[in-house]
């Protein structure tokens, strides 16, 4: 069978990193475009793995009919418009996380997948992660009986991202540390208890950490240094409790806090064992689950070999495009996420809880 012609739209960390390597990888698609706003970029790609060609114009994959599958790895503000354009010029495309901005561009986003009939995946890709998947499998199972509460925490010490750049500045990112590592948490947490239908949502967010961009004290800075003119007008603190058919989220989240102690995990509560996972950006996810059996307590350790989330997430969308199969990533699921995320930011600037 001939190879999935694909394309990548954005080389920087994400798309050069994951998505490229990955799609490198798999035998079955073959990269014949590199496109990124600094040719540079583009180009390395060229050179380093000796396919393909480099162009600085997305509208050159828009227009070429040969491609088939498309990454789009830009920043948030460009998600809607790049992926909406691809569809309706008959492209499957994964397009990283967030899904947008806000709410209604990722509307805006579904309406054109189900208006084009081709394929629209989030980058999600916990939703591909081996330890996740067995979380998932236990619950369904009903290892852990009825899941009535979920808590998670994803706060760091005084790691704002590229503080003044595009991750600060809410026209390009949409928002901070919620829209940036909380659709992560909240999104596994979602698929690990089914897709529960959310009911209503209260919430708040802090901005309080980064205005003196000069005199901002950390360690290090992941899409830094940063830039002393720069906009800080995103938030580095959400606190959340969201109300769904079936269990309880509590989510606390902090990109920095005066706390010198980083905390990421989930825990999922049921009323017959519970499960602790704790969440690694680089490594495997490990967890334990904690059960009551004869009399006794028991904490019981789940440690096995993993494929890489980001090669399982790119096998499973080459292979989708020739399948038509219904990802868990689809943009149908993704809009769930949307919504809670959406009705967080508007509880926190209303005052008040928010009914879906």
């Amino acid at each position: 069978m001939e190879k999935v012609k694909v394309a990548v739209i954005g080389c920087g960390v994400v798309g050069s990193g994951y998505h490229i390597p990955s799609y490198i990888a798999n035998n079955d698609c073959e990269i014949v475009t590199f496109c990124d706003i600094i040719p540079e970029r583009a180009e390395a790609m060229v050179e380093k793995y000796g396919v393909g060609k480099a162009t600085s114009d997305y509208h050159e994959i828009v227009n070429d009919p040969t491609i088939e599958a498309v990454s789009v790895c830009t920043p948030n503000n460009t998600h809607s418009t790049i992926s909406i354009d691809l569809l309706r010029a008959g492209k499957d495309v994964l397009c990283e996380k967030p899904a947008a901005r806000n709410l209604e561009e990722a509307l805006l986003m579904q309406e054109a997948c189900h208006r084009s009939g081709k394929v629209l995946n989030i980058g999600v890709v916990n939703r591909f992660d081996d330890s996740v998947r067995r979380i998932k499998a236990l619950i369904d199972a009903g290892e852990l009986g009825e899941i009535y509460q979920v808590y998670c925490s994803f706060r760091g010490h005084r790691m704002i991202p590229g503080l003044g750049g595009a991750y600060t500045t809410k026209q390009i990112a949409g928002g901070g540390v919620l829209i940036d590592w909380g659709v992560h948490f909240l999104d596994l947490i979602m698929y690990c208890c089914g897709d529960p239908e959310p009911k209503a949502v209260f919430g708040h967010i802090h901005n309080k950490m980064g205005h003196d961009i000069k005199n901002y004290t950390y360690i290090d800075m992941w899409a830094g240094p940063p830039d002393n003119n720069g906009v800080y007008d995103v938030e580095d603190f959400v606190t959340a409790i969201i109300k769904t058919k079936g269990p309880v989220f509590t989510i606390n989240g902090a990109w920095a806090q005066n706390i010198g102690a980083d905390e990421l995990f989930i825990d999922f509560l049921g009323d017959k064992a519970g499960i602790r996972m704790q969440y690694r950006i680089k490594e495997r996810h490990s967890f334990i689950l904690y059960s009551a059996v004869n009399g006794a307590l028991l904490e019981t350790i789940y440690d096995f070999n993993t494929v890489d989330k980001f090669q399982n997430e790119i096998d499973a969308f080459v292979r989708c495009v020739r399948t038509g199969e219904k990802l868990p990533s689809h943009i149908d699921n993704a809009t769930i996420t949307a919504r809670m995320l959406q009705a967080i930011y508007d509880s926190s600037e209303k005052g008040k809880e928010i009914v879906l």
